[in-house]
């Protein structure tokens, strides 16, 4: 792990004044601990120029690469084409929004000699009360549901060994998709750890992930996740 392999991926939708500087960061960060890396824009139908960004992005740079969903496909789909494009050992994601820092990263590397996954909690969410109270809610739903025992289940900052998603049949395409990814890891005995990270105010761009279409879509998927899991 000292020369890690690792893909880092942003599912992005409409994230035109934020991926730009998300990039070049990453970019400095990951070089001052690997060269064996790469990065992935993952453009979810975007309507502001993210996805023009994206492929100037990659065509300046031989280890960024640019995937587009011709339409807005949810943040499932968004999620696994990044995963599913990923060829290196380890997949870090987080979200094109900036809410978190890249510069964080590198701490979970060293985990990885004994976990499977880091799955990371928010330190001082920077989100409306609301907005965290429905977080809370759904984080005890799920666990509660899938026998997990994670703080933060959505939080857009994990990292994963690539090896797990060998067998792992993903479906959603919604909200849930990290719930799915957790559920299915336990339930084939790998493991899991937690670490706080950061959390920022967004300064650009606009949130979707309150949207009442993806709420009743991440519940939807959410019952039948569970009978999946309980079959197998």
């Amino acid at each position: 792990m000292e020369q890690p392999s690792i893909s880092v991926f942003f599912p992005c939708c409409n994230e035109a004044e934020n991926i730009t500087s998300l990039v070049e960061k990453t970019l400095n960060v990951v070089k001052g601990f690997s060269s064996d890396f790469e990065i992935i824009i993952v453009d979810d139908g975007s309507t502001d120029g993210t996805g023009e960004i994206a492929d100037s992005l990659a065509a300046e740079n031989k280890y960024i690469k640019a995937i587009h969903h011709q339409r807005n496909l949810g943040y499932g789909s968004a999620l696994r084409s990044g995963i599913e494009a990923a060829r290196k050992e380890l997949i870090f994601y987080t979200d094109g929004d900036g809410q978190f820092d890249i510069a964080e990263m590198p701490q979970l590397i060293p985990l990885m000699k004994q976990y499977d996954i880091v799955s990371c909690y928010r330190i001082n969410r920077c989100d409306s009360f609301i907005r965290k109270i429905n977080a809370l809610c759904w984080t005890k739903l799920v666990s509660v549901l899938f026998k997990l025992k994670v703080r933060d289940i959505d939080c857009a900052f994990k990292l994963y060994k690539r090896q797990i998603f060998r067998d792992m049949r993903l479906a959603s395409t919604g909200a849930l998709i990290d719930t799915e990814i957790l559920a299915r890891a336990v339930s084939n005995r790998y493991r899991i750890t937690q670490i706080g990270v950061h959390h920022y105010p967004r300064t650009r761009g606009r949130q979707s992930g309150a949207n009442v279409k993806v709420i009743l879509r991440a519940f939807k998927e959410l019952f039948k996740l569970r009978r999946q899991i309980k079959k197998a």
